[in-house]
């Protein structure tokens, strides 16, 4: 656990990928070997169910530092986070714990199912026997919150440093379903379980985003175009008769689209197809906002399943007849899924991602500029002598994206940040003007520079106005330029609409807030979109 704490503590003090990279590689060469796959798990996102509310914690930790309520919810607001909260304000520990990581994991999933009494009995006992930084990782171990900037790509990278092992074959090995309590550290880099699970999907092949005139790529006749679909990124898998569909994110979501559950009966075994999850109708895309009103549903409504049903865009072939397709190149690959699709009976939730065909780079950007019309992002271009790497190669894919939306609007209201920004206002509400009145359209809290983040910190504290817990109203003063991927109707937001991965393009001290759009201009643009 100590060693563990050390690791957390060393991520969040450094924003250097190759100090953190260093961290990861010494952590793995000295921890327990118990422990490692429990470290992958959690950095990979695989959380345990969680054994106890934070209401209860809060509870607990009030009564046991003997502080009144008021004064804790002060200090939680100023430390901004809770964990790291509870772990300040309670008494020094009566005695010290040698529990190994995956033994307070272990004891911790225990929970599960027991009653409050018993679990306040473990949870203040265990408080007892740690020393300040190792609660607040204990704390973090309840709630799986662990936001330390660990990227898919630098744990499989250190991991690959670690055990001599190749980085694509790590990459694939900790995908998929696997169980820390089942399988040794030395098992899960070696991939000895692969083969075992019939759904085990691929690495994801991502793009960069083009940060140069696409004709510096050379021939147009090396690379293939095809839209950018607004949808959800995931691979379908038909192996020994069943059907498995995961997202980019590593979730089995195959429950959720009852719509392509008839490919487990057209689709040959030993298929895996990579491609975009869409809302189909009548041969359309639909917008995202209507895809999102289908995701993370226990239960579909016969209403939804005939009003946003859904569909798959294939873009590609990563597993022909029980062979992996990845070292064959990206022209080759599209030809066996040309050859796949055809084979199908003809349906029209099962779709080809089409190839975009221009003789120029100048007649492809003008097919690029009319994206929206199709519901697409944008374009993907592909180098046709490309592999199927896992993560990130640059120079083969690339993401040549349509400009956003933008608004200009008035921050209102400002709240802190947590983490690295605990002690500074990070968290904004921007609103835009419907007559005399300001109505609230997003909340963003990325974009800014360290030195604007300074200063619009001390803003907030000068011209704060009034005060609801943590977060600050202030003067409707500053103005910036909030871009966005979407707009949609909304009934939960005031405003009526919701905006799509809103974030700050840019600090406009060059207008007043008289200046910024209306709630009439964004309704504008919804009608335009649809």
């Amino acid at each position: 656990m100590k060693r563990f704490t050390e690791l957390i503590a060393q991520l969040e003090s450094s924003n250097k990928t190759n100090d953190k990279l260093a961290a990861l590689v010494a952590y793995f060469n000295e921890a327990e070997d118990q422990d490692k796959p429990y470290v992958i798990a959690m950095f990979t996102g695989k959380r345990p169910k969680r054994p106890v509310g934070t209401a209860l914690l809060k509870e607990w930790a009030i009564e046991k530092s003997g502080i009144a309520a008021w004064l804790f919810t002060e200090s939680y607001h100023h430390v901004g986070d809770l964990s790291e909260t509870i772990a300040l304000i309670l008494p020094p520990p009566k005695q010290v714990s040698d529990l190994q990581l995956n033994e307070w994991i272990k004891a911790l999933s225990a929970l599960n199912g027991q009653d409050d009494a018993s679990k306040k009995h473990f949870i203040t006992n265990s408080w007892d026997s740690l020393e300040i930084p190792e609660r607040f990782v204990f704390n973090k171990l309840i709630s799986g919150n662990f936001r330390i900037g660990i990227s898919g790509k630098m744990l499989v990278n250190a991991l690959a440093r670690q055990s001599n092992i190749p980085a694509n074959q790590i990459m694939h090995s900790i995908m998929g379903n696997w169980n820390p309590e089942e399988i040794t550290y030395k098992e899960l880099l070696a991939g000895a379980h692969v083969n075992t699970d019939n759904s085990w999907p691929y690495p994801f092949c991502l793009a960069y985003a083009l940060d140069q005139e696409p004709a510096s790529l050379g021939a147009i006749q090396d690379w293939q175009a095809e839209w950018k679909w607004d949808g959800i990124r995931g691979q379908i898998v038909k192996r020994g008769g069943e059907l498995f569909i995961w997202s980019r994110g590593e979730e089995l979501v195959t429950d959720q689209f009852p719509e392509l559950h008839f490919l487990r009966e057209i689709l040959p075994d030993g298929t895996v197809l990579d491609g975009e999850i869409l809302a189909i109708k009548a041969g359309k895309i639909l917008p995202f906002s209507l895809l999102q009103q289908r995701l993370n549903r226990k239960t579909i409504a016969k209403s939804q399943l005939e009003n946003v049903p859904v569909g798959f865009y294939c873009y590609d072939l990563l597993e022909y007849h029980g062979k992996d397709q990845r070292e064959a190149t990206l022209n080759n690959r599209r030809k066996n899924l040309v050859q796949l699709i055809a084979g199908i009976p003809e349906q029209e939730m099962l779709l080809l991602s089409p190839v975009i065909t221009a003789k120029t780079w100048a007649e492809l950007g003008a097919l690029r500029a009319d994206s929206r019309a199709m519901n697409s992002e944008g374009l993907m271009l592909k180098k046709l002598d490309s592999l199927y790497h896992s993560g990130r190669k640059r120079g083969d894919w690339w993401k040549w994206k349509i400009n956003p939306y933008t608004v200009d609007a008035v921050m209102i209201y400002a709240q802190k940040g947590s983490g690295r920004r605990a002690g500074f206002f990070t968290d904004y509400t921007f609103a835009v003007r419907d007559g005399d009145q300001l109505i609230t359209i997003a909340k963003a809290y990325s974009g800014l520079t360290d030195a604007e983040i300074k200063e619009v910190d001390a803003f907030v504290k000068k011209n704060a106005i009034e005060k609801f817990g943590p977060v600050r109203t202030v003067k409707p003063i500053l103005v910036f330029e909030i871009a966005f991927e979407g707009i949609a109707e909304s009934k939960r937001h005031k405003a009526g609409l919701a905006l799509r991965f809103p974030r700050i393009s840019r600090w406009r001290k060059d207008k007043k807030a008289e200046e910024i759009n209306t709630l009439t201009d964004l309704r504008q643009l919804l009608n335009s979109t649809l």
